[in-house]
């Protein structure tokens, strides 16, 4: 881990942490999960986005001047593949879309594209406001920015497509940060809770809320910003993984049935 002071310094770019989103503004259901399986995660990992592409790992990490995209054996934890972006650069979400890794940044407005292979950067690209999590459908890459509000992008222009409004009941949903496509749902974080809200991406109402809190006890972390970010599903076998910034696990969970 980290020294602390080292932490301290790095973490002084972050987003300020709010107070946590009280459970009682809850009106959909809420489940928990199970632990399946845990994998090997550097604890130095400030986790900002993560993708199974492949077979493969794929993990953005944030922090200023220590922002990476790397990849990773998912059984061992072993950094196969690493790029390490500009030191003014904080990165962000990122999302396999058209045989390309596009990762955003916090306020810097460049997307960088890379080649998953050999993360390779291919090329960059512009957008307007911040961005926090990345995540995308058949046609669009969707984006997250620590609002209530998703924004739907061209993934060639990055120009706004769309807009969505998150709500749970009557109450929107703010802080979402890492987001994942699940059978059609989008599931995002939200920042500082150890909650991932289901979202219907159609009218923008929360389903449900998957509260994962006993992972965090679990691991019995103290730093304020080691909190829940980080889904990845892989379609293909149905599995579900989830980790946090600076956690030293990565865990596959199941779901009740529905």
């Amino acid at each position: 881990m980290l020294r602390p002071a080292l932490l301290t310094a790095l973490l002084a770019g972050c987003h300020a942490a709010p107070a946590v989103q009280s459970p009682r503004a809850l009106t959909a259901p809420v489940v928990t999960g199970e632990v399946v399986a845990t994998y090997p995660q550097s604890p130095e990992a400030f986790t900002e986005g993560l993708e199974l592409y492949e077979g493969r790992l794929y993990e953005s990490g944030g922090l200023l001047r220590h922002s990476t995209l790397r990849v990773i054996a998912l059984e061992t934890g072993v950094v196969e593949q690493l790029h390490v972006l500009d030191a003014d650069l904080y990165a962000e979400g990122i999302t396999l879309f058209d045989d390309r890794v596009y990762q955003m940044t916090y306020q810097a407005h460049r997307c960088l594209v890379y080649d998953p292979r050999t993360l390779e950067v291919l090329r960059e690209q512009r957008y307007e406001g911040e961005a926090w999590g990345l995540t995308h459908d058949d046609e669009s890459l969707i984006l997250s920015d620590g609002t209530a509000v998703l924004r739907w992008l061209n993934p060639q222009t990055l120009a706004v497509e769309r807009t969505l409004e998150v709500v749970d009941g009557s109450t929107p949903v703010v802080r979402l940060n890492e987001l994942e496509r699940v059978d059609g749902e989008l599931w995002a974080n939200v920042w500082m809770t150890d909650r991932i809200a289901r979202i219907d991406p159609t009218s923008g109402h929360v389903t449900g809320w998957i509260d994962l809190a006993f992972l965090r006890a679990r691991l019995g972390l103290t730093e304020p910003q080691a909190v829940l970010n980080g889904i990845a599903y892989d379609a293909a076998s149905r599995r579900l993984f989830v980790t946090g910034k600076l956690w030293p696990e990565l865990y596959e969970i199941r779901l009740p049935a529905q």
